[in-house]
Formats: structure tokens, C-alpha cells, sequence
């Protein structure tokens, strides 16, 4: 059997009065022989045209993957990095982001080699360009490039983790912000255009990824690297990415400001340039006291430590956004902060 093409497969199917019956599938025979031989591997697929039931089992008529990849997402936070970011607009983001199959499970992420290969630009370079080279040491000056370029990468990161899909993948340093693109030895070429592409004399110096960067405790890289593993410690412990419940209460394009709930969290962003908002009232399913438990502005991801993680906010029976509940908040221009009930 070849790994191309289409299988015939008769499969068991249960209708909903419980009555059994056969019907024949057609399937991948890659996704055919993975799930027969290999029953502890997840399968994910890359389809950039966006095929119906491509991650639906075949008992149901699908292909058979357990994940597709979220392709359109990494093409918008370039498209959007592109302008500025006072143009974002909320629920074009959120649209994006949420824009998938029901029952599709997706894996998300902000970048991956379309975005980091020689051509383009990583997310990082995007944001904070030649500034990156002499800027990065916390024993020295920063500037605005760098600061708001460590905010938004931390912004972006956990937005697309956080409604993206239900699995999350880094690329290559993008946990960190890794600076340069990469670039594999190659010598000249002439395509059948008669299009002349030079090379890089077959060099090896953008052939690979400096990991040793988010090592680096005395580099800004650390602290991006620090948050890219609370966001991890907050999956694990919370699982809100394969929870059932998600509701977007707010996507405010005046504000700036993006609210959210993904299982039991609260998710705020505030992607305003200059604006920080006291009090500002978001609302909850889940009655109750809530306390922070992923704040992108804390001093150990490089930020400016504006947030009390000691408050606690206790949730009022007034409706806002179309919640049952809400509460107050104090949210920082060019945050996101996570709060979790407390009981």
C-alpha cells in the first residue's frame, strides 16, 4: 500500500437510538497505518486549504489526524507587525484566533519556519529590529523598541495559547525571542523563470539557534524565556486548553482591551500604547473571590511589576459584558494578566 492516495475502510458506527451499522470511510492510508501500528502517537497535519474534517476521526467520515495545525494565526501577527500597533483592531485578533472548526482540535502558535526562515523576520526581530543586538544586557539602557517589543511578544504569545486551539507550539527560540532568521548553506541558483537567486557562499552562520540566549540570566532574552514556562506551569496546572468553556466577554477597539474566559481563568489584555485603567470592571462566569496567578508585567519576565499579586478580587452581582458576575482590576498599558478563583 503506497502513502498516497485514498484507503476504502469499514468501520463500526453506533447512530444515536444505539442501533450498530457499517459504513464504508475513506481515509489517509498515513493516518490509517499510524493508527493501527501506532496507537500512542498524536497525529497533526498541515493543511493550508483548510480541508472540512481533516482532525475528525474516521468513524465519523473524517481523515483521522488529532490535530490540525492553525495556520492563518502566524500570517496575521506578521500582517499586524507589518503596521502599528495602535491600528490593531480587537476583534479582528480574536476573530482569527477563533476562527476553526467545531470539534477540530487544533495546535496554535505564534511562528514557525515560514516566519523565521531568511526572507522574513521572527516576531522579536519584527518588534525590536537592530535595537536587539545592543540593547539586550539588564545591566545596561533599554529603550522604547525593546521594551515594547519584550511587552508584545509576551502579549502575543499567550493570546494565541490562550484561544488559539487546544495545543500550543514554540519554534526554535520563539519561547525566548530568538533575534535572527535562519538561513541554511546554499550556493547560487537559477529557477526555470531564469530567475537568479544568489546565495550565501554556503555559509553556516544563520544555521542555528542560539538557545544559549534564554540561558543567559544577565540577558532580557531570560526573562521572555521565564515567561514563556509560567504559560506552560498554567496549562498544566489549569488544563484551560482543552477546556470546554470559552467565552469572549470583551474586545474593545477604543480601550484596546481584550477579555476572555478559558475554562476557569479570566484572561485581560490591554494592548493600549499609553492608556492604563484603574478599576476597570470585567466580567466572570464563576462567582467569588479571584487572585492573579500570570501577570506579563512581573519584574521576572522583564516587566515593570506594576501589578499587586497580593489583591484579591472579590466578584460583585453585577452584570457586565453579558457575565452573570464581574469584578474590578487595575490593567497596564501593554499587559495581560491571568486571575483564578480562589476557592
Amino acid at each position: 500500500m503506497g502513502l498516497v492516495g485514498e484507503v476504502k475502510k469499514v468501520v463500526e458506527v453506533v447512530d444515536a437510538k444505539g442501533q450498530k451499522g457499517a459504513v464504508r470511510v475513506t481515509c489517509s492510508p498515513i493516518t490509517l497505518l499510524i493508527s493501527t501500528w501506532c496507537m500512542v502517537l498524536l497525529r497533526a497535519a498541515e493543511k493550508v486549504s483548510g480541508m472540512p474534517t481533516f482532525a475528525l476521526p474516521v468513524q465519523v467520515g473524517g481523515v483521522g489526524f488529532d490535530y490540525r495545525l492553525h495556520m492563518a494565526v502566524a500570517d496575521k501577527w506578521i500582517e499586524l507587525l507589518k503596521g502599528n500597533d495602535e491600528a490593531w483592531e480587537m476583534g479582528n485578533i480574536v476573530h482569527t484566533l477563533t476562527n476553526r472548526r467545531w470539534l477540530e482540535k487544533c495546535v496554535t502558535y505564534a511562528e514557525s519556519h515560514d516566519q523565521a526562515l531568511v526572507g522574513d523576520k521572527t516576531i522579536a526581530f519584527w518588534l525590536m529590529d537592530k535595537d536587539m543586538y545592543d540593547f539586550m544586557a539588564l545591566n545596561g539602557p533599554s529603550t522604547p523598541n525593546i521594551d515594547r517589543g519584550i511587552a508584545l511578544h509576551k502579549m502575543i504569545r499567550l493570546i494565541t495559547m490562550g484561544l488559539g486551539g487546544e495545543g500550543y507550539l514554540n519554534f526554535m527560540g520563539n519561547e525566548f525571542g530568538h533575534p535572527e532568521w535562519i538561513d541554511f548553506p546554499r550556493g547560487p541558483q537559477v529557477l526555470p523563470s531564469g530567475k537568479f537567486i544568489p546565495g550565501n557562499n554556503n555559509s553556516y552562520d544563520k544555521c542555528r539557534r542560539r538557545f544559549d540566549l534564554g540561558d543567559a540570566e544577565f540577558l532580557r532574552y531570560h526573562g521572555m524565556q521565564q515567561f514563556d514556562q509560567a504559560m506552560q506551569h498554567l496549562e498544566e496546572k489549569y488544563g484551560f486548553m482543552t477546556s470546554d468553556h470559552q467565552y469572549v466577554s470583551r474586545k474593545h477597539e477604543e480601550d484596546k482591551v481584550i477579555v476572555f474566559e478559558k475554562g476557569d481563568l479570566v484572561f485581560v489584555f490591554n494592548f493600549h500604547w499609553s492608556s492604563s485603567y484603574f478599576d476597570y470592571r470585567v466580567g466572570c462566569l464563576k462567582p467569588g473571590k479571584y487572585k492573579v496567578v500570570l501577570d506579563s508585567d512581573a519584574g521576572l519576565f522583564g516587566g515593570f511589576g506594576r501589578i499587586h499579586h497580593t489583591a484579591e478580587h472579590f466578584t460583585s452581582d453585577c452584570q457586565h459584558d453579558n457575565r452573570p458576575h464581574s469584578f474590578s482590576v487595575y490593567t497596564p498599558s501593554r499587559t495581560c494578566v491571568v486571575y483564578a478563583p480562589m476557592n
